[in-house]
């Protein structure tokens, strides 16, 4: 046994220094093998920031590692191949890239996104200057990539609108009709599917005269949306969806204050903005008109909000505050309100997100989700918070002193100081002010004598 062994172990041995031997060209591919070499890996990486991952927790002076577009690791002491691209975020903050659920003019107005999409366009780094990394527009999700078209657009037909509303009472009547149609259709097919156990030969129910989107809609295939504002229409919105068991989404919903719960029962999500102004009729008794607790009211009531401003474009006009580059100032005026401000932040990126069925993506900062971020000097319901590098899918497509736009307030301090030599916000570091101090108080005296 042990001379047998001994022999194989030789002619083994034989063999591999044989096939040591060989020349170079035999172990190339055979014919038809693929030849090509798998691309490098591309690793980013934001370190030493007090990130706000979205999901209700902050982590103090940590890192966001990236790996091929997409969150691969936060916390601290992470290990970071050598050719890793770095952004050293000390004393700033990260946040998920805010998602706008209605814009204009970003992607050129038109529905057939990638063609028309200006990457180099003024509005598009204006936006990434306020912060927003994916919009909504003409019913199509995009992202906001700077200097390029590849993987702009997200997703299509996005939203599917339904009207329901007093000022179109026809219309009310036959949404009715066909919810009650499709509705027996669903209860009839359940039944098929049940007998067609017992009886092969069943035939299937007749779809004659039957809605297929609205069967779907009540399948919870897809969630309506239903522009509406006052009390009325919200109510009977409510109602309708409590009868029919679907999830309402109502943009506008102004007054969704005056009826939180009804909307909480029917598992409604609003759509609105909190300096939506509006009074009250003089001739009803009842509450109604808007109010900036509208946000906190709804929220409370188990209403899922997310929050717009009134305009959907970029202003330059010189009345600033309403447009899409203020819409952390509209989260803001939700928490002025009485929002929570983990709820307003939501309200700017998961909850649209939600909404559009991308929270699977975007909205967050969680491992797997595409690393779409942005990096504040402070905190970003602010109003004089400003975004310092915007990141989509783990590259920088917006850095503030790479435009002129807003590089001249506030500028960066060199990369070359250490960070705790920098400044924050424009205020001195605490060595440097009592110095000003200090020598303050010398030319007093010398003025004195």
């Amino acid at each position: 046994m042990r001379t047998l062994i001994r022999t194989h172990t030789t002619f083994l041995a034989a063999l591999t220094c044989c096939a040591l031997a060989l020349p170079a060209a035999a172990w190339t591919p055979a014919d038809g093998e693929d030849e090509t070499e798998e691309p490098e890996e591309a690793w980013f990486a934001v370190t030493g920031a007090d990130v706000h991952t979205g999901t209700g927790s902050v982590l103090r002076g940590a890192t966001v590692l990236c790996k091929d577009g997409k969150i691969h690791e936060i916390g601290y002491d992470l290990w970071m191949p050598e050719h890793t691209e770095t952004v050293d975020a000390t004393g700033y903050r990260v946040y998920p890239g805010l998602v706008a659920i209605n814009s204009f003019g970003l992607f050129g107005g038109s529905s057939d996104l990638p063609n028309s999409f200006n990457p180099y366009g003024q509005n598009l780094v204006l936006a990434l200057g306020s912060g927003i990394t994916s919009a909504l527009t003409s019913n199509e999700v995009g992202k906001l990539k700077y200097g390029t078209l590849d993987g702009v657009q997200v997703k299509t037909s996005v939203f599917r609108y339904l009207t329901f509303s007093k000022s179109n009472p026809a219309g009310k009547r036959t949404l009715r009709e066909n919810l009650a149609k499709a509705a027996r259709y669903i209860q009839v097919y359940a039944q098929y599917e049940q007998d067609k156990k017992n009886d092969k030969d069943l035939k299937e129910p007749s779809k004659s005269g039957i809605d297929s989107n609205l069967v779907a809609m009540l399948r919870g295939q897809w969630r309506p949306v239903f522009r509406a504002s006052e009390r009325t229409d919200l109510l009977d919105i409510a109602r309708l969806a409590q009868q029919y068991g679907f999830r309402p989404i109502i943009q506008g919903c102004r007054e969704g204050w005056t009826v939180a719960d009804e909307l909480g029962r029917a598992g409604a999500a609003a759509i609105l903005t909190p300096r939506d102004r509006r009074s009250k009729s003089e001739s009803l008794v009842r509450e109604g008109g808007s109010s900036i607790e509208n946000a906190a009211i709804l929220h409370a009531a188990g209403v899922p909000v997310t929050i717009i401003p009134s305009s959907p474009g970029i202003s330059l006009g010189g009345i600033v505050g309403r447009d899409l580059m203020h819409l952390t100032v509209e989260a803001g005026f939700a928490v002025r309100g009485g929002l929570t401000e983990e709820a307003a932040l939501a309200g700017i990126t998961i909850e649209p997100a939600r909404l559009m069925g991308l929270q699977h993506r975007v909205g967050s900062l969680e491992i797997g989700k595409d690393a779409d971020m942005i990096i504040t000097d402070g905190d970003i319901l602010h109003y004089q918070t400003f975004v310092q590098w915007a990141v989509i899918e783990g590259e920088v497509v917006y850095d503030k002193e790479a435009h002129l736009y807003f590089a001249h307030i506030r500028p960066r301090p060199e990369s070359s100081l250490a960070p705790e030599e920098r400044l924050d916000a424009g205020e001195n570091p605490p060595e440097e002010a009592e110095e000003e101090v200090a020598e303050d108080a010398a030319e007093e005296d010398g003025s004195e004598g």
